[in-house]
């Protein structure tokens, strides 16, 4: 089965692979920040969180020794960390798209043009746009490595297209147009 793809291709692939699912998994834990509240260890980042305080009996507040996501949308804190989630899981979709798709394009030929692995490439740019623990930092570096390397490979992970077909084109076109040359050349 012959790929569409360059060495520098297949690495680009694998590499898109690897931030894409870096930064979704990172998405999806609550380890960005840490810190201690009511004497307890806090983490959490822009939807999930793990032992937080809740208002008890008596308005009292009690902490909630589990992790969970936030009942709705709404009840995301601020405007900047809602802003942030949607931002964040749209980069990671992104980036997870262009990953399937260069991934298949290892196996088919002729699926992605030099154009498209470039605008892939720009899509990464964009989709790694970036989100203290592990998790930050997971986040950070996928970012970082699907904004920067996977851009790079981009421009080079595509073959050039077949020539032969192009040429075969040209003159196709080409000779009926000198057929009607000769023939107004000889009158």
């Amino acid at each position: 089965m012959r790929s569409s793809l360059t060495l520098v291709g297949i690495l680009w692939a694998f590499l898109s692979l690897v931030t894409a699912v870096a930064s979704s998994t990172s998405y999806f834990l609550p380890y960005w920040l840490f810190g201690s509240q009511l004497g307890k260890p806090v983490s959490f980042s822009t939807f999930r969180r793990c032992n937080y305080p809740v208002r008890g009996k008596e308005r009292s507040l009690i902490m909630v020794e589990e992790c969970g996501r936030y009942a709705s949308f709404s009840a995301i804190p601020s405007l900047a960390w809602q802003m942030c989630t949607v931002v964040t899981g749209a980069g990671c979709v992104l980036l997870l798209l262009v990953a399937l798709a260069a991934v298949l394009s290892c196996c088919m030929e002729e699926l992605i043009s030099r154009m498209m692995g470039r605008c892939m490439g720009a899509a990464q740019f964009v989709g790694g746009t970036c989100r203290l623990g592990w998790g930050y930092y997971c986040a950070g570096g996928g970012a970082a490595a699907a904004m920067l390397i996977c851009t790079w490979l981009s421009c080079f992970a595509v073959r050039n297209p077949k020539p032969v077909m192009l040429v075969e084109s040209i003159m196709r076109n080409t000779n009926s147009y000198s057929v009607e040359l000769d023939h107004c050349l000889k009158l």
